[in-house]
């Protein structure tokens, strides 16, 4: 089959490998038909995590299952399926707390797998034609009939909605709510999507990138451009100096300043400033615990200088961590099913599987016009 391997910093290549196939009795094998470059998959090509040589890329996934073990009773061949990007067992204590981000099972030694990503496991990305699913009952979410014809928007389940949703529930977003999001990339987005569908009263997405900052506001958000680094600021001008009600983070470590210089703090600390005082900030974007390559002495230990005294006067909260997919997907499906979500407004290119070693270089270098990218494996 053909699959995109990472061969090191800033190479990925299309390699013929070795058929995925079924291990053990739990699995299926899925053909995939949608497969997307993830944000988070920038780090492992920028050679930022421990990411090894020769292993496949690809966590957001969906497909139709070819063949099922033994053991497997409720997914059958035919189905069309969407995988979370992290992959449960179903059964541990974190599991049926509905934690599946953190499984105890499928990782041993650490908590939470994932496909095709460093440190989540020895799982073969789906960033191929094939891919053998684990404990497929449990992770497989069967998609509607419509599965085909909102394909753009069904794989997006696989992790970007769940995750900006996430982002919507640690920081705790209610009716009426007004909230900031730092970050108008596809997290960023699917939050600002997320806050709406909570009945926010006003969302507001701050970013530099004018193309993103546009998608924002086709979403119903205000966009705030910080190309001059006075974005909270403004944020706390929409809010009467207050502050908004809840804010998100969905940036992470690399977070760059208005000279697109890294500054890893920045957007945690601009949250303190522009989220009231008692108010709740959800912390989706990625922070790794030791990151070698960076600029900042602190960073190469995963530490940032944290606005604590401010944080802790204000009386904030924050939640913090990958999302548990599984806890959304199904029903984050209905709403894309009823036509009252549609996730995929943000993709911008739809690429054929062989076209990724490009896909990944335009979507590294932040090119405008590349928000979300679809490949197609197959086609």
């Amino acid at each position: 089959m053909k699959a995109v391997v990472y061969n090191g910093p800033f190479d990925v290549q299309v390699k013929d490998v070795p058929d995925a196939k079924i291990e053990r009795p739990t699995d299926v094998l899925v053909k995939i038909t949608a497969t997307n470059i993830c944000g988070s998959d920038l780090h492992m090509y920028e050679g930022r995590t421990n990411m090894e040589a020769g292993r496949i890329l690809g966590h957001e996934n969906m497909g139709e299952v070819i063949e099922a073990g033994k053991a497997v009773d409720r997914i059958k061949v035919g189905d069309m399926v969407c995988l979370p990007f992290n992959i449960g067992c179903g059964f541990c204590a974190n599991c049926e707390r509905g934690l599946t981000g953190y499984c105890l099972t499928v990782n041993p030694g650490s908590a939470g797998g994932a496909y095709g990503f460093a440190g989540m496991g020895p799982y073969s990305g789906g960033q191929a034609e094939l891919l053998r699913v684990p404990y497929a009952d449990f992770n497989c979410l069967v998609l509607p009939p419509d599965a085909q014809e909102k394909e753009n928007d069904y794989v997006m389940l696989s992790d970007i909605f769940p995750t900006g949703y996430h982002a919507t529930e640690l920081a705790g977003v209610k009716p009426g709510d007004t909230v900031v999001i730092y970050g108008a990339g596809p997290v960023g987005l699917m939050a600002a999507l997320s806050a709406q569908l909570r009945g926010a009263s006003q969302v507001m997405v701050v970013d530099t990138h004018k193309d993103r900052l546009a998608l924002a506001e086709q979403l119903g958000a205000t966009a705030i451009d910080d190309t001059e680094g006075h974005g909270a600021e403004r944020v706390l001008e929409l809010t009467n100096g207050q502050g908004a009600d809840c804010g998100c983070e969905c940036v992470g470590y690399q977070c760059c300043n208005m000279h697109g210089k890294e500054v890893p703090n920045l957007t945690m600390n601009n949250l303190v400033k522009t989220v009231k005082a008692t108010g709740g900030i959800g912390v989706v974007g990625v922070f790794l615990p030791e990151d070698p390559s960076a600029k900042d002495a602190l960073a190469k230990h995963g530490q940032i200088a944290f606005d604590m005294g401010k944080f802790w006067f204000k009386g904030q909260r924050i939640a913090t961590g990958q999302a548990n997919v599984k806890a959304y997907n199904r029903k984050l499906c209905n709403l894309i099913q009823a036509g009252k979500a549609k996730p995929s407004q943000i993709v911008s290119h739809e690429m054929r599987l062989e076209q990724a070693p490009e896909a990944y270089k335009s979507f590294d270098a932040r090119s405008a016009g590349w928000t979300k990218i679809v490949l197609r494996p197959g086609k």
